[in-house]
């Protein structure tokens, strides 16, 4: 079982973009990524592992003391039991992969820090 995350050149570009913008950590930033994910209806795709190495990051700093939490939400997510072998890093990396795009669209259609977070906090709402 690893505990540290390696994640791809491109989502580590996005992540520290996002990061400049918004003054969000990359920890926080990967949490917002897969609860938007786990929206989807669809299972994302697994991550290809030739898309180059970005940065690494540890299990408890991404998930801290949330752990179970976010093994709970993309198995209900996955709509069946999950190893914890799945569950991190295949299935969560998989959802920061698909999340961190959704993430950076509603970046970009706020246009601004301000109004992003405004349209997270609308998800609560719908």
């Amino acid at each position: 079982m690893s505990n540290r995350l390696k994640i791809s050149k491109k989502t580590s570009d996005k992540l520290a973009e996002l990061q400049s913008y918004t003054n969000h950590t990359r920890n926080v930033l990967v949490r917002l990524a897969v609860g938007l994910s786990t929206r989807e209806a669809s299972m994302p795709d697994l991550p290809n592992d030739k898309a180059g190495i970005g940065f690494e990051i540890d299990r408890s700093v991404l998930t801290g003391d949330f752990d179970f939490a976010y093994k709970t939400l993309i198995a209900q997510h996955a709509k069946r039991e999950i190893s914890d072998e799945e569950y991190f890093p295949t299935l969560f990396n998989a959802h920061l992969e698909r999340g961190i795009v959704l993430l950076e669209n509603e970046y970009k259609h706020a246009g601004n820090n301000e109004k992003f977070q405004v349209n997270l906090l609308r998800y609560n709402e719908e």
